[in-house]
């Protein structure tokens, strides 16, 4: 249930080296505080809302760290 949340998130494969991870999320981080990038989103008519990946991490881990039962569970009711 936590797609809401997630949105279209950029992952990476696991194991990725944590310096990779800290260079991709600072390059997210500048590009989302971009004047360009943020005229271009504007320009467009969208509304930049960006999550970062230290939240969205907390946020995958709880979904997939759920007891067994409650997955079963909402495996039934997302097939009804």
């Amino acid at each position: 249930m936590a797609s809401g949340d997630l949105g279209r998130p950029f992952i990476t494969p696991p194991g990725i080296a944590p310096e990779r991870l800290k260079i991709l999320r600072e390059a997210f981080r500048k590009t989302m505080s971009d004047p360009a990038f943020l005229a271009d989103v504007k320009a467009r008519k969208l509304e930049p809302d960006p999550d970062f990946g230290e939240d969205l991490e907390g946020i995958a881990k709880d979904a997939v760290s759920q007891p067994k039962e409650i997955v079963e569970r909402m495996k039934k009711l997302l097939s009804e």
